[in-house]
């Protein structure tokens, strides 16, 4: 805060706010942040005092801060720092309504998840499991029910033995809201089926456990969320993709790739188990900035 001798009511609030979250052991970085989030505030409020400071004020404020060139990022998190200094302040008695509550957060772009391309999960999916892959049989099927079906990390650990229709290639899959539908899978999901199922029959026999779930752990229980997380990232680093891939990076992955092959919106849309053709409609965006991308890349006179 600024070191003049009068401090002012904003900055002295600031002050006792920002000693009561580091009491509580907030995070460094969000004291960082708060601490220069709120005196640029404060410096905006100059000697207001509370009853004086409403959302049209704070609103300015936000318009200032845009006009000093910060991001709607920053932006926002200055506007989150105000509304929990005040919400602070309403604790402690200081005021009774928080004016910052009536202001609406910058809407934020949406960021798209990198996909890996169809060479990468060729290569991800093709060869041996790497060293890393504890259960290499079983970690494999994991890529390949994932990538070839495009179902969610909950959706592959909720799959039970019953679930597999092997004689129509398809897998009863329970989404969210208990909602069924059934996917189709091909020849690289079959293999890897035919290939893990021996050996988790084998898995269970020496645990003396009988279980319904498809994918098991080395111990002969279901296969949970995390785990599956932590699996599909060590095994895809280990195959040269990026450290932010996760379960849901191969969902994105399906629906781009059979985009670009030519699949029909509406059928991804049932695949993947939207409710909305909006939220399928991403993917169009994904593929769209791929096909830029080959563009800038190849075309002579996009050089």
């Amino acid at each position: 805060m600024p070191t003049n001798t009068k401090r002012t009511i904003v900055e002295k609030a600031a002050d006792q706010f920002l000693r009561s979250l580091r009491e509580l052991n907030a995070s460094p970085h969000t004291i960082k942040a708060y601490t220069g989030d709120l005196d640029n505030f404060a410096a905006y409020i100059g000697t207001r005092d509370w009853r004086n400071i409403d959302h049209v004020t704070i609103r300015g404020f936000l318009s200032h801060l845009y006009e000093k060139g910060l991001s709607k990022t920053s932006v926002a998190r200055s506007l989150a720092a105000v509304r929990s200094l005040y919400r602070w302040l309403a604790q402690e008695g200081v005021v009774e309504q928080n004016p910052a509550a009536l202001v609406s957060t910058p809407k934020l772009p949406k960021k798209l998840p990198r996909v890996p391309t169809i060479e990468e999960m060729n290569t991800v999916l093709d060869g041996p499991m790497p060293e890393v892959a504890a259960f290499p049989k079983r970690d494999r099927l994991m890529f390949e029910l994932l990538y070839g079906c495009g179902i969610r990390n909950s959706e592959l650990v909720g799959i039970n033995l019953d679930d597999i229709r092997l004689s129509n290639e398809a897998i009863l899959i329970r989404g969210k809201g208990k909602k069924e539908r059934y996917v189709p899978f091909g020849d690289s999901v079959k293999s890897a089926l035919a290939a893990y199922l021996p050996t988790r029959l084998q898995v269970l026999a020496e645990r003396r456990k009988n279980i319904n779930a498809l994918l098991i752990n080395q111990r002969g229980g279901r296969l949970t969320t995390r785990s599956a997380g932590r699996i599909v990232k060590k095994v895809a680093v280990a195959k040269g993709l990026p450290p932010d891939v996760h379960p849901h990076t191969l969902r994105h992955a399906f629906g781009t790739h059979m985009l670009e092959e030519g699949a029909d919106l509406r059928a991804i849309q049932e695949m993947l188990g939207h409710e909305r053709l909006s939220t399928t409609q991403r993917y169009t965006q994904l593929s769209m900035k791929h096909v830029l991308e080959v563009y800038d890349q190849t075309h002579p006179r996009a050089k």
